[in-house]
């Protein structure tokens, strides 16, 4: 039969042990500034992401008036290449 999981920073509960806490206080507060850091950096970036994809403008995107109709395509060219075309022209 195997033993069961032993340790001397856990007890038999698995809750944290005073030399665990011990070992681990030194890092505590540098941890703490690195995490929020790091959740820092993440939040700015989102936010300047939002902020500069709001900002776009679709001014140059062709929409056309009026419903688009079937024609007859000419050779080498598809449909909504001359569907551009015929809109710039307008």
């Amino acid at each position: 039969m195997p033993k069961p999981f032993r340790s001397t920073y856990y007890d038999e509960r698995m809750r944290a042990q005073p030399a665990l806490l011990r070992a681990r206080a030194p890092y505590l507060v540098k941890n703490t500034i690195t995490g929020a850091a790091i959740c820092a950096l993440v939040v700015g970036i989102y936010a300047y992401t939002i902020n500069v994809i709001s900002q776009d403008e679709f001014d140059d995107v062709i929409v056309p008036a009026e419903p688009i109709s079937k024609q007859t395509p000419r050779p080498g060219a598809t449909g909504s290449v001359q569907q551009a075309v015929a809109a710039r022209k307008q």
